[in-house]
Order: C-alpha cells, then sequence, then structure tokens
C-alpha cells in the first residue's frame, strides 16, 4: 500500500473515531471518559497525517504520483482536529467551574430535580465565594433580568422560553416562582439541570436562573451561553 493510500486511510479512521466520540457516548454506548479518549486519539491521528501528508506534498517525487490523494488525506486530518483543537481553545478560556447563576450572592436551589442527581458526580450545593468570584471575572455582563410585568406573567413568559429552549421541564410551580429542567447537549448528551426563579421586585419582576452540569469540572462555558440565551429569548 502506497504512504498516500496509508495517510488517507489513518484520515479516515480519524474521522470516524470522531464521529463515534459524541454519538456513541450519547447513546451509552460508552461513558464519556470513552468518547472523550476518542476524540483524543482522532485528534492524535489527525494531527500526525497532517504533518506526513504536508511533508509529502513538498518532495516533488511524491507530489507528481499521489498529489490527489494527500491533498484529500491532509484537507480530511485537517477538518478532524479543528473540533478538538477549538474545544482545547476554549477550555482555556474560560474559568474550571460547572455551576454558574445570575445571584451568586443567593442562587436559585434545585429541588425537584435532586433525585436526578442523586449519583451525578457533581453534587448541588452552591460552592461559594470562590466560584462566584471566578464567574464574575469570567461572565462580568450575567445578571438578573427585570421585567415591567407582574410575577405572574412574567412566569408564564419564563416557562413558555424554557420549553422553546428544548429544555425537559421537571417541575413548574408559580406559586413559588420556580421552573425547574434538564437541557441535554447535543453531541455528547450531557445532562445539565436548570433552575428558574422569579420573584415580585417593586412594580415588577426579577428573574434569575441557574445551570449547573451534572458531569464534569468544567462547563467549557456551556452554562453561561445557556443563561445568556435564555434571557435573551424572555426578552423578545
Amino acid at each position: 500500500m502506497t504512504l498516500s493510500r496509508v495517510l488517507l486511510f489513518v484520515a479516515l479512521v480519524a474521522a470516524v473515531l470522531l464521529l463515534l466520540a459524541g454519538p456513541g457516548s450519547r447513546m451509552q454506548w460508552w461513558e464519556f471518559r470513552t468518547g472523550f479518549e476518542l476524540m483524543r486519539w482522532a485528534t492524535y491521528l489527525g494531527l500526525a497525517v497532517a504533518a506526513v501528508s504536508l511533508f509529502a506534498l513538498l518532495l516533488p517525487r511524491l507530489r507528481r504520483r499521489s498529489a490527489g490523494k494527500l491533498a484529500i488525506a491532509l484537507v480530511l486530518a485537517l477538518a478532524v482536529v479543528v473540533m478538538p483543537l477549538q474545544g482545547m481553545r476554549t477550555a482555556r478560556s474560560v474559568p474550571p467551574i460547572h455551576d454558574i447563576t445570575t445571584d451568586t450572592a443567593d442562587p436559585p436551589l434545585f429541588q425537584a430535580i435532586l433525585p436526578l442527581r442523586a449519583t451525578a458526580p457533581n453534587g448541588s450545593d452552591y460552592a461559594g465565594d470562590e466560584v462566584a468570584a471566578q464567574q464574575r471575572q469570567a461572565y462580568p455582563d450575567l445578571q438578573p433580568l427585570r421585567l415591567p410585568e407582574d410575577p405572574a406573567t412574567a412566569f408564564a413568559r419564563a416557562l413558555a422560553a424554557a420549553q422553546a429552549s428544548g429544555w425537559e421541564i421537571v417541575a413548574s410551580d408559580p406559586a413559588t416562582g420556580r421552573i425547574e429542567a434538564t437541557a441535554t447537549t447535543r453531541w455528547f448528551g450531557f445532562k445539565d439541570d436548570v433552575v428558574v426563579r422569579v420573584r415580585s421586585q417593586d412594580k415588577g419582576s426579577v428573574i434569575d436562573v441557574r445551570s449547573m452540569s451534572r458531569v464534569g469540572r468544567s462547563d467549557l462555558g456551556a452554562n453561561a451561553r445557556r443563561i445568556t440565551g435564555y434571557l435573551e429569548r424572555l426578552q423578545q
């Protein structure tokens, strides 16, 4: 088998590993750590193929014989490593936390969701000042949402926005202004829990949101993006 065919084959293997890593974890073919390992090996293989393919393309003899296959292997390998490398870049740009809330002094508490988190590696208690300080530094614009409507109207809007976000509603209680839901990530199928709190304030209402991952030390900014997107939806 020629070098170009070997490189193309390895690039295809890397692509398959990457494509299976997340969906396989989501469908519970293996645990998420195995999915991460598949992504890691896909990245290693992709980087190796990209390096060798580029070097081979620089050699006139190999370029004349197999320029097309080498170019395809190079492009495929680069496509494979893009997502994992972007994830690593994101991980370095956000703090290693997984519990985000619009009210760090008095975060909304989970109640109905607690049984669902009973076996989760991440507990449901708020970690306190250390996490709050990291959140304020990374996401300074994350604040409660104030609405001119009365709490009942604001609660209806909040529930509709939660449903429109595609979350699985676990509990909704207009009397206490509490909505609890679970959001499932698209790629790996991670379960992140959300609690929305609606309270009266002055002549209107204030809405606080908390989003917390069940697994993983860092959420790669997913919980903050979820809260931001939800509040933007509420304001529309």
